[in-house]
Order: structure tokens, then sequence, then C-alpha cells
């Protein structure tokens, strides 16, 4: 049975941020470096909100909607588990990821098509 079950790398932000006001960017950037480094090690991840008591776009922008500018959302989607969060939470959540999706998106489909205009001679 245990060669079935996969290891899991539980964050528990409430524990990473050390206060249940999730409201600062650079408390969600705590949140990031640590699934950044487990999603590098191919590692499945819970990120667990109890005990939050606010919680922010601008929190959730730094520690989950960055993921996407770093890492394909196919990996994020399926390495990512959200525990313990409210519904009017996990709303700003969802919206906070499909903004990122979509942003991240467009920017590399401008970066594309300026290298293409651009840089067209470095390859040759």
């Amino acid at each position: 049975m245990g060669i079935l079950t996969e290891e899991r790398v539980k964050i528990n932000v409430f524990e990473t941020v050390g206060e249940n006001c999730c409201v600062a960017a650079c408390d969600g950037q705590k949140v990031y470096d640590i699934i950044t480094a487990a999603l590098c090690e191919d590692k499945k991840i819970e990120v667990s909100f109890a005990d939050v008591n606010e919680l922010t776009p601008a929190f959730l922008n730094s520690a989950i909607g960055q993921l996407y500018g770093c890492f394909p959302a196919e990996q994020i989607e399926s390495s990512l588990l959200f525990t313990d969060i409210s519904e009017e939470d996990e709303i700003i959540l969802k919206r906070v990821i499909e903004r990122a999706k979509t942003y991240f998106e467009h920017a590399y489909l401008c970066r594309k098509a300026l290298k293409d205009v651009l840089g067209g001679e470095e390859d040759a």
C-alpha cells in the first residue's frame, strides 16, 4: 500500500506566514517559494488555508498566480491541492488563477511575436 501513496508536501499557509491575515504580497512570496521548490522536484503539494481569516488577491497572486509564469498550467493543476479554504476565498483563488493564466499566456505570445519580428536572424 505504501508504494501507491505519493509523497505530498503539505504547506500550512497560517504557519508559513505566521498570522491569520494573508494580505501582503511579500507573505505570498514565502508560500510561492515553498511551492516552487516542490514543483521543481515534481512533488504533489497540499496548500492548507486552515486558520486563515483573511485572504486577498495580492497575496494569492504572489503565492499562486506567478506560478503560471514559471510552470505549465497542467503541472500546476495536477500537482496542487487546496484544502481548508472557504467558499468566498475559493472564488477569489479561482479568479486569480484564471487571470494569471490569461496574463502569462498573453505575455508569452507577445514575447514570441516580438522575438519572431526582431530576432529572426540570431539563429542563422
